[in-house]
């Protein structure tokens, strides 16, 4: 019988930017996670909408999509996309916020549940044994540096589905985030971000808000700085540098998560906009989507009804944007302000979390 990661995890093939353009959706860079429905639990908001610690980002017209030959398919064609004013963190959620949100609502993250095993078994073949209960034990995926240069065709060598590792243990049972109270939360899911949002009367951003924001005014430069190379001048992000999966040369200061605001902010004061960790969209992910919109001007999208990734058609996946710290050049520009990511909405990591936005109305 297979493994329990091989149970649990459906394998996207990894990022590298030495195939781009080649395929429109060759490039997640973490594991997914079948459908499973046993994360809905009931969130009562806990006030009014507050606009602290976020930022006005101004309405505007701007040039979606894929700003060099670093672009892949589903990045393209560009196109005209229209936003309104919104408020938006000035910072990733962090593990206080979300602390103060579990403590207040009791809620229960995806990776600290036991997996369902009813929900799961309608995903496999008709007479699966049901595994040992040890190996439905909640459970989520973290970084697994390896000794030695390897291929970076397969996500599974750097990933490892590890039992206990959740937004309180990052790493794995033996760690913890005290000391880590500014850093952003991981291991959050699509649905526990949402949850969230629900709590403190705010949503996540739209894939288009997310980009527009991001690029800070200048519309067509590659990352959210500029158009300087990562590696050149001071440290603009927290990203892998180094020879990945296995030598960090820690450039940026930080081998794993940093503090929040730990680099210069861009054009619209915001921080980290550009790695530490993957931000979740509204949107559902289809690698179409932007054929769609060609010559047009769109106005406040909110991304296709349908998902839709040609590796995996049949796992329903949403957005995430902005890279991490684990993003290199040699395999995965996710730092780049028009990179898209695709995930099933269950699935959590040690480097994926969230920011909100607001209406102004």
């Amino acid at each position: 019988m297979k493994s329990l990661f091989y149970l649990f995890i459906v394998f996207f093939i990894s990022c590298n930017d030495t195939n781009n353009n080649k395929i429109a959706n060759n490039h997640s860079c973490t594991p997914s996670k079948n459908k499973l429905d046993y994360y809905k639990q009931e969130i009562t908001p806990f006030s009014k909408n507050s606009f602290e610690g976020k930022i006005l980002i101004p309405g505007g017209t701007f040039s979606m999509g894929g700003d060099s030959s670093l672009g892949w398919k589903d990045e393209f064609p560009k196109h005209e996309v229209v936003v309104d004013s919104f408020w938006m963190d000035i910072h990733e959620v962090t593990n206080s916020q979300f602390k103060a949100f579990v403590e207040s609502t009791g809620y229960v993250t995806t990776a600290e549940q036991m997996v369902d095993w009813e929900e799961l078994k309608k995903l496999l073949p008709e007479g699966t044994p049901k595994p040992d209960p040890e190996k439905l034990a909640p459970a989520s995926l973290v970084f697994n540096p390896s000794d030695s240069p390897i291929p970076l065709n397969d996500v599974s060598k750097w990933w490892i589905w590890k039992k206990g590792a959740n937004w309180r243990h990052p790493e794995g049972p033996e760690s913890s985030i005290e000391g880590r109270e500014n850093h952003p939360v991981v291991h959050v899911s699509w649905y526990d971000a949402v949850a969230y949002c629900k709590w403190s009367g705010t949503r996540l951003p739209t894939e288009a808000e997310w980009e527009y924001a991001s690029r800070g005014g200048l519309n067509n430069s590659v990352y959210s700085w500029g158009n300087e190379k990562l590696d050149e001048g001071n440290a603009k992000a927290n990203t892998w540098e180094g020879v990945f999966p296995y030598s960090n040369t820690l450039r940026d200061g930080h081998l794993y998560t940093a503090p929040v605001k730990s680099y210069s902010p861009n054009g619209y004061g915001l921080y980290d906009i550009s790695g530490n960790v993957w931000e979740w969209c509204s949107d559902w992910y289809n690698e179409n989507y932007y054929s769609t919109l060609k010559d047009k001007v769109t106005i406040n999208p909110k991304g296709p009804k349908v998902s839709y990734d040609s590796n995996e058609p049949y796992s329903e996946k949403r957005v995430s944007r902005g890279g991490s710290f684990l993003c290199n050049k040699s395999y995965c520009s996710g730092y780049r302000n028009s990179m898209r990511m695709k995930t099933t909405p269950d699935t959590g990591s040690m480097h994926t979390g969230f920011r909100t936005v607001m209406d102004v109305n």
